[in-house]
């Protein structure tokens, strides 16, 4: 894969490093998304979330049922009216995803050098000698590489076989050798599969996910469950992001979408592959095509590939293209140890700036908080780093390796993004104010990561199905809070995106107003504009009065 290094801007001024970060501050250009669950589901708790800076909420299926999940939402929308902060809704799939099922719920000890047998057999209470699974053919299953290699030679697919490698956890393995367990398989006995206990561990709760490094399971990406959920929590709440888990083809997010598309409002919303194995990367690039955005799911990577693969090689590779592509990058398991505690280690702090200046445009939060003891310190401490590595992103460097990339001739569009932010960056303007109806305009000039804030003005369009009348624009506005530098505002419905000069002006008005409110800019400020007069698509540049 190809790669780029995003080096930082230079010099950098000692003394910007010794002064300390602004207690309040405009918030990150990158988005955080965070996962909402039992120690952030209060409306107080998420209150306290969307003024620490989280754009995107996070329902994860993978546990909880549609009514738990449904509560959460309703003290979602009771926050954003509180607080008057947007936040856009994600619902992560459970996908092909391989569970340990505990029906009794209490811990199982599990002792190194000892073995244990995974079975099939879900009637089975799990103890530390037996492990309930929820697939039937892991002993059939076929190691990925020698999956593509036996189908070229028309062999018939191999099973897992002694010496392989099972992680099990419930929230996978993330390197403590307390709450999560390392197999190596030692003997197949019919469905059943002997493990060798690799290190000491606890697991509690009711499911733990097992993941096998390099196994191809023979599962749908979009179950029955998880259509169901889609089909009823999904179309009643008009989710804005579907989180597609386990992407493996780009056969999978065309599934999707059309599954999508015949369930009324959902026909809008975006599709993010999460790529989580060696079949997601190995099918990277056409995924990429097809998907709205992606989620590199680090923690499962991390189990399939080495940890000097996942991050150093594939992150970096994986990030360039999508930002090429302009579709949005999302990065997981950042802050892991923040779970259990108040601040990040130095590692982690590293991670999360290196993150944001390979270009990622959003980092999402898992156990951080869904079951951490600090979700709003998490969301706030993130923001901080993101927040000081924004400063010395090389946008120059960028902005011309994009250019590099698009090539001539540019499309009308893509040339009228780039010469907004050139202008913007030339005459050092305090933000960007793009109008547009679809959103795409704004996600253009975002592409190019300018170095002030876009103000994407969503005016709404009118549109009938011939049973109901309509206006289009939440969907549009609520799906640039994924987007790295965009930050959205709904325009007054009476308003269509071409009208005359002086409706325009207007409507700039309301937004600059909105912008004044907000502290972003001061008489004299210089402020960019992207709109659509009649046919033609206008930069100007606007210098504020006192």
């Amino acid at each position: 894969m190809h790669s780029t290094n995003l080096l930082l801007e230079e010099p950098i001024r000692m003394v910007s490093i010794l002064q300390p970060s602004k207690p309040s501050f405009f918030p990150a250009m990158t988005k955080i998304v965070g996962t909402l669950g039992p120690k952030s589901r209060s409306v107080e708790v998420i209150s306290a979330c969307l003024k620490a800076g989280m754009s995107v909420a996070r329902f994860d299926f993978s546990w909880g049922d549609v009514d738990y999940h449904q509560e959460t939402l309703e003290n979602l929308k009771a926050a954003i009216k509180g607080t008057r902060k947007l936040c856009a809704v994600m619902l992560d799939t459970v996908g092909p995803e391989l569970q340990v099922v505990n029906k009794s719920e209490k811990a199982i000890s599990l002792v190194a050098d000892s073995h244990v047998v995974l079975t099939p057999d879900q009637e089975q209470e799990a103890s530390s000698a037996l492990l309930p699974i929820n697939f039937i053919g892991l002993s059939k299953a076929s190691n990925f590489l020698l999956h593509i290699m036996l189908i070229l030679c028309t062999l018939p697919s191999m099973s897992v076989k002694p010496g392989d490698t099972i992680f099990i956890g419930q929230y996978l393995f993330t390197g403590s050798e307390t709450t999560s367990v390392w197999l190596e398989v030692a003997e197949l006995k019919g469905d059943d599969v002997v493990c060798i206990i690799k290190n000491s561990a606890t697991l509690a709760g009711s499911l733990f996910t097992l993941h096998i490094s390099q196994i191809h399971i023979d599962l749908p990406t979009l179950t029955e469950a998880d259509k169901n959920v889609i089909t009823t929590w999904g179309v009643r709440n008009k989710i804005d992001f579907l989180s597609l888990s386990y992407t493996r083809h780009a056969e999978d997010v065309r599934k999707a979408r059309e599954f999508l598309s015949k369930l009324g409002d959902l026909h809008q919303t975006q599709i993010f592959a999460k790529i989580e194995n060696i079949e997601g990367l190995t099918h990277f690039d056409e995924i990429l095509q097809e998907a709205d955005g992606i989620i590199l799911s680090r923690g499962n990577l991390g189990v399939d590939l080495p940890p000097e693969k996942v991050v150093f090689l594939f992150q970096k590779a994986a990030v360039y293209k999508c930002n090429m592509a302009g579709k949005p990058a999302v990065i997981t398991r950042v802050v892991d140890s923040m779970t259990d505690n108040l601040r990040p280690t130095r590692a982690e702090a590293t991670d999360v700036a290196n993150a944001i200046l390979d270009g990622s445009d959003a980092i999402l939060l898992g156990a951080e908080t869904l079951r951490g003891l600090y979700p709003v310190e998490t969301i706030s401490t993130v923001g901080r780093i993101c927040y000081e590595a924004e400063k010395v992103y090389n946008q120059d460097l960028y902005f011309k390796k994009t250019l590099k990339y698009v090539g001539e001739p540019m499309t009308h569009l893509e040339s009228i993004a780039s010469s907004a932010v050139r202008a913007a960056i030339k005459v050092k303007a305090s933000v960007i104010i793009c109008f547009t109806s679809s959103g795409k305009a704004a996600r253009l000039i975002a592409k190019y990561r300018p170095t002030m804030p876009v103000l994407s003005v969503v005016i709404p369009q009118l549109k009938t199905n011939q049973l109901r009348w309509s206006f289009s624009g939440a969907f549009e506005a609520r799906q640039s809070l994924i987007v790295r530098g965009l930050f959205p505002m709904l325009a007054d419905p009476r308003h269509p995106a071409e009208s005359t000069s002086a409706t325009n002006e207007s409507v700039l008005k309301v937004a600059l107003d909105h912008v004044k409110a907000s502290g972003l800019i001061m008489p004299h400020d210089r402020v960019v504009v992207c709109q659509k007069v009649g046919d033609a698509s206008v930069v100007k540049i606007i210098e504020l009065e006192d």
